[in-house]
């Protein structure tokens, strides 16, 4: 049981971007030699967002994160986290630039890197800061630009899409609504082909190859979908425990969105009604690190999300890595901030 006297992590807002361009299925068809309904058939999913040429990540991230300070009144906080597995430069870091063009240049920040499952693992880092005093609040963001590390030939392609969702965290008490549970967090290297993207690390350059490795993001669809649900299970099954839950207890399951089949078979593992997953995954692809907090503020935005639910987290991803985490609910609401600047963006999704 966690000591009353060291400090929760308590949500406190939340924000979210997606590009305005929007693809549909149709517009990929005859590239990937594939039709609409066979990759919605796959995936679930009919559309996604793709950043327009000059758009990074961090430009994502920054309109994701002042949407949810500007929820959470918070013109300051002490830390910054970023996850994000296509960062705007491989050196420095996204986060501390994503900081200063927010107003927040003396915050601590940082990039976290566990593809998929990385805004889990940044809440996680988060949670840590606050708890030992270091931090009294935090941003933390996932965002993803995966649009530009696909093979544009790759079936693999027609899952990604870009966007960015951040939430903000204060110090605040266990017993709040709000206040995030364990952060369950666990990896395996030794999956780490089943998702990777060889070119431009160490491992190329050190080995000094007459042939470039390959500059793509690759998968390996079945095994990635078996793991997934496995780990994904096991790590919230274990975060309810930690919580004092039982799966029935649960009202919203908020999963990474990588394919609606995925979804559905998590909730059948963990005995949870089909209903109570949430999904965008059809309007808006996967969008990696980004899923679960744009999940979050399109869920709240729509009356999905209802103070008092109880809600859990779960992703897995490249590494490999997985984790998940709960709450209750607080009641937020909703900015009325429009976006403008850098980049535009789209807080909810549209069905026609």
């Amino acid at each position: 049981m966690r000591d009353r006297g060291v400090p929760a992590s308590v949500l406190v807002g939340v924000g979210s971007c997606l590009p305005s361009r929007r693809v549909a299925n149709e517009e990929l068809a005859e590239r990937l030699g594939r039709s609409p309904e066979w990759m919605f058939q796959r995936s679930g999913i009919r559309f996604r967002h793709v950043v327009e040429p000059g758009t990074t990540s961090g430009d994502l991230a920054v309109a994701a994160g002042r949407e949810a300070l500007a929820e959470a009144a918070a013109g300051d906080v002490a830390a910054v986290v970023v996850a994000t597995t296509s960062p705007d430069r491989p050196c420095p870091g996204t986060a501390p630039r994503v900081a200063s063009r927010l107003g927040l240049a003396g915050a601590a920040a940082l990039d976290v890197q566990a593809v998929c499952a990385g805004f889990v693992y940044a809440l996680g880092v988060a949670q840590g800061l606050i708890a030992a005093g270091t931090a009294d609040s935090a941003l933390v963001i996932g965002t993803d630009a995966l649009s530009l590390s696909v093979a544009p030939d790759d079936p693999t392609s027609m899952l990604f899409g870009d966007g960015a969702g951040a939430v903000v965290l204060r110090s605040g008490h266990r017993e709040e609504p709000g206040a995030l549970g364990r952060c369950v967090l666990d990896s395996d290297g030794d999956g780490r082909d089943l998702i990777t993207l060889r070119g431009g690390g160490t491992e190329e350059r050190s080995a000094a190859r007459a042939v470039p490795a390959d500059p793509y993001l690759r998968l390996q669809g079945r095994e990635v979908f078996r793991r997934a649900v496995e780990h994904m299970a096991s790590a919230s099954r274990a975060a309810l425990d930690a919580a004092g839950w039982k799966p029935q207890d649960v009202d919203r399951i908020v999963p990474h969105q990588a394919n609606a089949r995925i979804t559905a078979m998590l909730a059948e593992r963990l005995s949870v009604a089909a209903d109570r997953a949430l999904a965008n995954i059809e309007h808006v692809g996967n969008t990696s690190a980004a899923s679960i907090p744009i999940l979050l503020d399109h869920a709240r935005r729509a009356g999905d999300l209802q103070p008092g639910h109880r809600v859990l987290l779960t992703a897995f991803g490249g590494g490999l890595t997985w984790g998940a985490t709960t709450l209750v609910w607080p009641h937020l609401t909703p900015s009325s901030l429009t976006h403008s600047g850098e980049t535009t963006c789209t807080t909810s999704w549209s069905t026609s």
